[in-house]
């Protein structure tokens, strides 16, 4: 899971974007600010049902789905053993050059 999907970095986020505090955020979802400051910090993992709750709290909602795994990238590594180290290399430095050109890519 990406790090900014935790629960912990979800709640934080969302607090800050509403422009809360952990006192502000306590109150509107009915809870403590030790909660928050626990759940933020990681020491404490909010169940989905509480998760939920805050988020709305600060004005934004959750969305999950159900979905198969993606396998992107097993089908390229399959794919890529079939061409040359050369053809696969090539390709790379081109997407890398017209990411960064398109300002989406690190520049390297």
């Amino acid at each position: 899971m990406p790090k900014e999907m935790a629960s912990r970095n979800l709640i934080h986020i969302a607090r800050l974007r509403s422009g809360m505090s952990q006192i502000e955020l306590a109150r509107a979802a009915k809870t403590s600010q030790p909660a928050i400051s626990a759940y933020e910090s990681g020491k404490r993992s909010p169940s989905v049902e509480t998760l939920t709750r805050l988020l709305a709290a600060a004005g934004f909602e959750l969305r999950m789905q159900l979905a198969t795994p993606d396998s992107h990238d097993a089908s390229r590594k399959s794919a890529e053993k079939l061409l040359p180290k050369s053809q696969v290399q090539g390709h790379i430095n081109r997407e890398r050059k017209r990411l960064t050109s398109n300002g989406r890519g690190k520049k390297t």
